[in-house]
């Protein structure tokens, strides 16, 4: 009789215990994300404290402030650090964060035109042309920004506002303009110290937006 043990055999199809690792969805290449409520979403502009500093005293935009000409509002808030280098630029130095009533910022985009020709959205250089003249408003879709402003693979808007909406922006769907300045300077310093976890941390909390139908540019990605 034999002495012998037999080993048992792992059967080859006994499941191996694997790791799961969750993966984050990847971002579209064009999206709206902002620092939103059910009834405001916040955008940001830069100006010189002669403009900046009483707005952001009195909660509205000072008669100074042209209404006949085009301004750009951006929901992103590196977005608008890298164009206003953190503060740093000339006639840039104060930093807005400007609440703004969703339905005023819904208007604006389905009432906008690509600031460029795109031959995904109309047929011709003078289709565009035509609605463009047309149009209060112009969408512009740039590289979002990371916490050292470098350019990401995917974009973020830019909103220009002229004629009408320019002018319905500062008088009506403003409900609240904040200094974000020292934020700025304090994100900044933070990034500059190679802390960039305590400046994330800092960032406003930006959501994608439902962008409402016919935003330009999002047809065929939203």
């Amino acid at each position: 009789m034999s002495t012998s043990q037999e080993v048992p055999v792992q059967a080859a199809h006994t499941p191996v215990q694997a790791t799961h690792v969750p993966v984050r969805p990847a971002e579209p290449r064009r999206r709206i994300r902002a620092l939103h409520t059910e009834s405001t979403v916040t955008v940001y502009q830069a100006y010189s404290p002669a403009l900046g500093v009483p707005a952001a005293r009195d909660g509205r935009f000072p008669a100074a402030w042209k209404r006949e000409r085009m301004t750009w509002i951006k929901p992103s808030f590196l977005w608008m650090m890298y164009r206003c280098g953190w503060g740093a630029k000339a006639d840039q130095e104060t930093v807005l964060a400007v609440e703004i009533d969703r339905g005023g910022f819904d208007w604006a985009l389905r009432n906008a035109c690509l600031s460029h020709h795109d031959p995904d959205e109309h047929p011709d250089r003078g289709a565009w042309q035509r609605q463009l003249k047309g149009t209060p408003a112009r969408v512009q879709w740039d590289p979002e920004r990371d916490l050292r402003l470098q350019a990401l693979p995917y974009r973020s808007l830019q909103l220009g506002l002229a004629g009408e909406a320019s002018r319905r922006y500062a008088d009506e769907w403003t409900v609240a303009i904040t200094d974000v300045t020292p934020l700025a300077h304090e994100i900044h310093a933070l990034v500059r110290a190679g802390d960039t976890a305590a400046a994330a941390a800092l960032l406003p909390e930006e959501r994608p937006y439902p962008a409402p139908e016919g935003t330009p540019g999002l047809g065929r990605v939203s």
